[in-house]
């Protein structure tokens, strides 16, 4: 019932507000396909370039690195438009993969990817921002939630498809060179945002100058280390799940493709559910108690065997889906617009710095723990980012900050 009322909301956006949130989710969807690929194809990718877990840790690491190569230009979306930058973010992730698709070794790969993981960054910050800028206040989180939905259904669209080329990971990759063909259609028919026209000049002081002062910047370490801490657990925890699954429980590629089939088809109310209630309750509790809850169930994923595996998977998947809007809203509105898409893209690089951490300390502790424990002893890092989201404010039906 609660998800046909949200969904029933929908109608109330205007004819812009729909064409804003469409293309925005569109993008989103172009990123999530993308990012899904190197997941679901891992275990095929170190068989066809015959290396180990601890080489697959380091090509997570350099990846990582591609939140700094999109800090700029995500930046520039603050002095020069959502528009534009959107548009050159999905232009350049899809140029990206196609260079991914013919990469003739795990060091082509990861350049490739290098420059993917940048665009995405910018695509992902800009597209949130934009969106949030543009629907009413208390619709916030339930337009954050489209953005999610529109991002799962990428995701599930590479898991159906994976069983059927596996072990061809490279097919997926031109499949998502195709973004190149939705470029036109966000160039003409996105429209810039408003609150970001009539907030920044072209004179404008510079977002990270901006971000410095208060109440900005301690709301920035807040956030950026709640991120970084996160991300030592979920970026090395997300790449190795497959990997896990295929090495440590025998599972083949159809069963983990079903694994995350079912977590996605769970997800659905959740995406829904966790943007409305946010938009009802408040972004603050709701956002703590939910990212608390699925770090523990997250880390149980690596603790047994299938049941746990799955049973992990499955409540993982919910609690990631109904936590992203509302988080997706609160960090949005904590900022001011002229360093909105700069505050986001912060964030995301924070996340880069804590998985390159995650990453090493995988690849150490596997040596001593096995896969499973080392990721499930990551964990810990998630729940206590959850802990420092409590310095936060909180947000919900405040009007945005020019």
């Amino acid at each position: 019932m609660r998800v046909a009322r949200a969904l029933a909301l929908l109608g109330s956006f205007d004819r812009r507000q729909l064409t804003v949130v469409a293309l925005a989710g569109l993008a989103a969807g172009l990123v999530s396909f993308d990012s899904a690929v190197l997941t679901l194809g891992l275990p095929a990718i170190a068989g066809g370039f015959h290396v180990t877990a601890s080489a697959l840790s380091a090509l997570g690491s350099a990846i990582s690195l591609g939140s700094l190569l999109g800090l700029p230009p995500a930046m520039l979306a603050d002095r020069l438009g959502r528009h534009r930058m959107l548009v050159a973010s999905v232009a350049g992730f899809s140029a990206a993969n196609l260079a991914s698709a013919f990469a003739p070794s795990l060091g082509a790969l990861a350049v490739a990817r290098l420059g993917a993981v940048a665009g995405e960054t910018v695509a992902s910050a800009v597209a949130t921002a934009l969106v949030v800028e543009e629907v009413g206040p208390r619709q916030r989180g339930l337009a954050v939630s489209a953005l999610t939905l529109a991002a799962g259904g990428g995701t599930g669209l590479t898991t159906l498809l994976y069983p059927l080329l596996a072990p061809d990971w490279r097919v997926l990759y031109l499949l998502g060179a195709a973004g190149l063909l939705a470029v036109p259609l966000l160039a003409w028919c996105l429209p810039e945002s408003r609150a970001w026209s009539d907030a920044v000049s072209p004179r404008g002081g510079a977002p990270l100058r901006l971000l410095w002062h208060r109440p900005w910047r301690g709301r920035l370490v807040v956030l950026t280390l709640a991120g970084a801490l996160s991300a030592v657990f979920y970026s090395p925890a997300g790449l190795l799940m497959a990997l896990f699954g295929s090495r440590d429980l025998g599972l083949e590629p159809a069963e983990i493709s079903a694994v995350i089939v079912v977590s996605g088809v769970a997800s659905i109310p959740a995406f829904v559910i966790g943007g409305r209630l946010s938009d009802r309750m408040g972004r603050r509790g709701p956002g703590i108690a939910i990212t608390a809850l699925t770090a523990l169930v997250a880390g149980a994923s690596f603790r047994g065997g299938r049941a746990s595996y799955w049973a992990g998977n499955v409540l993982w998947s919910v609690g990631s889906s109904a936590s992203t809007p509302i988080m997706g809203a609160w960090a949005a509105e904590l900022f001011p617009t002229r360093a909105r898409a700069t505050s986001q893209s912060l964030e995301t690089v924070a996340g880069s710095v804590g998985g390159l951490v995650g990453f090493q300390l995988v690849g150490t502790l596997t040596n001593v723990l096995g896969l499973g424990p080392a990721l499930a002893a990551l964990a810990l890092a998630a729940l206590g980012a959850a802990g420092i989201l409590a310095l936060l404010p909180e947000t919900r039906g405040q009007a945005l900050v020019p």
